[in-house]
């Protein structure tokens, strides 16, 4: 069989302030700890507007508004204020738009809605005048695509009959979790079991959260990319969340509930974790399953962590900087049969971290880098680009982490050194050709690499590269099962037009045809 090829990506974001203040994990740790400290305080004054998540250019980057080597280009712009911070695009004009040819931000009244919509066990309660208004925004936006049977049946739920004192009465009783616009209370979301802790009203709305966000993300896969629903016949979710009662914490299905609700009828699913490194690890696994022909259109989407709102708010606001982390990122991709046109995933050169690899981080690169590309029989300057962890650096480098992206390219121009592929001058010139600037959430599976798919379709289709390496990694250690590091990559390439095979040919596969071709030569010498 053909390898599968990368047909479509798509991405949305959603501004999120009052999450941030009421489940980012930093704050609500904080609330219980110190619930007068000046950072409880101060945060309000640190949070963006919408029009300000609009107009920064990352985002704008984010949903296809703006190239990465557009964005790099603007850094140059940054005040000397911002940047003694840490800051790369924090306060430089960028004239964005809400709607990109990728996908979408949205606000977090359109998001609040889409957890009702979501929710098929009655489990969310929105405030009737904010339930009404909302619904009809809805429906001026879902009329364009969809049918008025098809929007009652998305409405089926929505009453708009709930009063703010019941809503209040369920927080207070109850323990519901309440949901918040422009700081006031519109609504919350039940718990769905008496003493189940994981059906309790916090889990519900963080598994919630990442189902709307990831329905988002798929409509938008559909909707800008002209993608028929009915040939999906596969989803895969690859988040960091997980759903299941008290005797099944992380069951599943993500997968299947998100393609229910984006209106997918032909789809089965299932979910893939693997904290950061899952989206590769949900491609490679798309990819794998469509080359051996078990289906043909694959999906693979993931919703955004509300626990991670507002993660490094603290240095943040010590170094007077907005909260950057207000929004939720989500994606879908697309993975399909050779058509002879889109770039094709080679999955018979992946770079894997084993379990006898370790985590020292030339171990690591060595596996996910070296190894693919000696077994293609590639230098590390043939891959075009290298799609890394693509977190964006204002919100990193302010928190003591780093540029995180920048610091992948300098190992990977380093085993360029080392392979003898560059010289030791070349380094600086090697990070700036074959890397990027991050521009993604630190969403942990977001900015996974995935970030830079849309563009790359398109790069490689137009000419402008050849291919790219996608890196995932993994902290696993972050489940206390194992200190082990987690990480897979893959190489994803220009189509030659052969819908038959579409493949190159490997290091490893010329050196066995050159070993059975001396066997049968000596066979023949024997015979003589």
């Amino acid at each position: 069989m053909s390898f599968a090829v990368l047909k479509a990506a798509a991405y949305s974001l959603v501004h999120a302030p009052d999450m941030v203040i009421n489940n980012g994990t930093t704050q609500t740790v904080e609330k219980e700890v110190n619930p007068n400290s000046d950072y409880l305080k101060n945060i309000k004054k640190h949070l963006r507007p919408f029009e300000d998540v609009v107009n920064y250019a990352p985002n704008q980057t984010y949903i296809g508004n703006l190239h990465p080597e557009e964005l790099k280009k603007l850094a140059s712009q940054v005040s000397e204020e911002v940047k003694k911070a840490g800051g790369s695009w924090i306060g430089v004009p960028c004239k964005g738009d809400r709607n990109g040819k990728f996908g979408e931000i949205f606000a977090e009244d359109e998001f609040i809605f889409m957890m009702k919509i979501s929710d098929t066990f009655e489990l969310v309660y929105l405030e009737a005048e904010f339930e009404k208004k909302m619904r009809d925004a809805y429906v001026a936006v879902e009329s364009k695509y969809k049918s008025e049977e098809e929007i009652k049946k998305d409405l089926a739920q929505v009453k708009c009959e709930t009063k703010i004192e019941e809503i209040e009465r369920l927080i207070k009783e109850e323990h519901a979790e309440g949901l918040y616009f422009n700081e006031k209370l519109v609504g919350c979301v039940k718990r769905a079991h008496d003493v189940d802790i994981n059906l309790s009203a916090h889990v519900i709305f963080e598994n919630l959260a990442v189902k709307a966000s990831g329905v988002m993300a798929l409509k938008e896969l559909i909707r800008k990319k002209n993608v028929d629903p009915s040939s999906i016949d596969l989803v895969i979710e690859c988040s960091e969340e997980a759903c299941g009662d008290m005797n099944q914490r992380g069951g599943g299905n993500f997968a299947k509930s998100v393609a229910e609700i984006a209106g997918i009828p032909n789809a089965t699913g299932f979910d893939i974790r693997g904290f950061c490194a899952a989206p590769s690890h949900a491609l490679v696994t798309a990819a794998s399953l469509v080359k051996a022909g078990s289906y043909k259109n694959v999906v693979i989407v993931a919703g955004g962590a509300t626990a991670k709102l507002g993660m490094n708010g603290k240095s943040h606001i010590t170094k007077n900087l907005p909260i950057i982390e207000d929004i939720l990122g989500a994606f879908a991709v697309l993975i399909s049969e050779n058509d002879g046109v889109h770039p094709i995933i080679r999955t018979d050169v992946l770079g894997r971290h084993t379990v006898a690899t370790g985590s020292a981080p030339q171990a690591v690169m060595n596996s996910l880098v070296v190894n693919p590309l000696e077994k293609a029989n590639l230098k590390v300057t043939d891959i075009d680009k290298y799609t890394v962890e693509m977190q964006n650096p204002d919100v990193t480098k302010p928190a003591g982490a780093g540029d995180v992206p920048e610091a992948n390219y300098k190992m990977i121009a380093a085993i360029g050194v080392k392979k003898g592929d560059i010289e030791r001058s070349q380094l600086a010139e090697f990070v700036e050709k074959h890397g990027m600037s991050g521009w993604a959430p630190t969403q942990g599976h977001i900015p996974s690499g995935v970030p830079y798919l849309g563009y790359a379709i398109e790069d490689i289709m137009a000419g402008k590269i050849n291919r790219i390496m996608l890196i995932g990694k993994g902290s696993l250690f972050l489940g206390r099962m194992t200190n082990l590091f987690d990480g897979i990559s893959v190489i994803i390439e220009k189509n030659n037009g052969d819908k038959g095979t579409g493949e190159g040919v490997s290091k490893e596969e010329v050196n066995k045809l050159i070993a059975n071709a001396m066997r049968d030569f000596a066979k023949s010498m024997l015979g003589e």
